[in-house]
């Protein structure tokens, strides 16, 4: 009896564990695109450099403090010991490298993640202009002149050009599995590039806090091969929900979608007109 109540404790304490297993298929752990993949691979140098740099604490404190213990008597004491040239270079030329050598990483790293880079490719860049709102996201597709609520299909292997603002407050974009966060600002635009490897559905959402529907401000990411994409505006262009007049006085609403919302079509400048919204001439955010 008591065996089996033990190993129940034990199935118990290691479901977190198992369950975290999970949440890594949906972080940038599990990269999915080319900007995912090069944050992935910055995260596991600064893993090995972290334990360059907190291994030795962690293994030495408690040999230093096992060995320098009260009980033992056979610890060597030198009160007249001041300097020792190896100590001073084991504290300060390690340090020293790591910095120099993290400068040139980051460096590196800066520049070739900057979310305004464009991705190097053989097609045009698909252009889609997000608006963040309370609490949903509207994706504009300017070329195709169609717009999906919480909702985003793009072609695999495709660059994909994002510019963004924001309706309501200043909110943020994060999709984990394709790229890094990038904020969405009233009457500001911003710029995010990314890229799909592989066809699947990604999570998105928005990840600065605006008030009580947060929680539930995520949207799919759907990543199709080029016929499937093409297949998938021709349903968005027959699904007759035009975003009219009321459609658009209805984004500005506080609500949370059940479910994503198709229109078939869009206005030209769409995106132009909700970012003026919050713009004088002079640029200046009306309050």
């Amino acid at each position: 009896m008591a065996a089996s109540r033990f190993l129940g404790l034990i199935a118990i304490l290691a479901l977190p564990a198992l369950s975290g297993c999970a949440v890594l298929r949906l972080g940038a752990m599990d990269a999915a695109g080319p900007i995912a993949e090069a944050q992935r691979n910055l995260y596991f140098l600064l893993a090995i450099v972290l334990i360059f740099v907190a291994g030795p604490v962690l293994v030495l404190t408690p040999l230093i403090a096992w060995h320098y213990r009260i009980s033992n008597k056979h610890s060597t004491f030198r009160p007249k010991w001041v300097f020792s040239w190896w100590l001073e270079g084991l504290i300060w030329i390690p340090p020293a490298g790591i910095v120099i050598g993290l400068s040139f990483l980051l460096w590196n790293y800066t520049q070739r993640l900057d979310p305004y880079r464009p991705i190097a490719a053989s097609q045009p860049p698909l252009e889609i202009q997000a608006v963040a709102l309370d609490w949903k996201w509207l994706f504009i597709y300017p070329e195709e002149h169609i717009a999906a609520m919480n909702e985003l299909a793009i072609p695999v292997s495709r660059p994909v050009r994002i510019s963004l603002t924001s309706g309501t407050v200043m909110q943020a974009m994060l999709i984990p599995r394709l790229a890094g966060q990038i904020y969405a600002m009233a009457g500001m635009r911003t710029e995010l590039n990314l890229a799909a490897s592989q066809p699947g559905v990604y999570r998105g959402g928005n990840v600065q806090f605006n008030g009580t529907g947060f929680a539930k401000q995520k949207f799919d990411v759907i990543a199709l091969s080029p016929s499937d994409y093409e297949g998938w505006l021709a349903a968005v262009r027959a699904a007759a929900n035009p975003l009219d007049p009321s459609a658009y006085a209805q984004l500005f609403e506080k609500t949370t979608p059940a479910q994503p919302i198709l229109f078939s079509s869009a206005p030209e400048g769409l995106f132009q007109k909700i970012l003026s919204r919050y713009q004088d001439p002079d640029m200046k955010v009306h309050r």
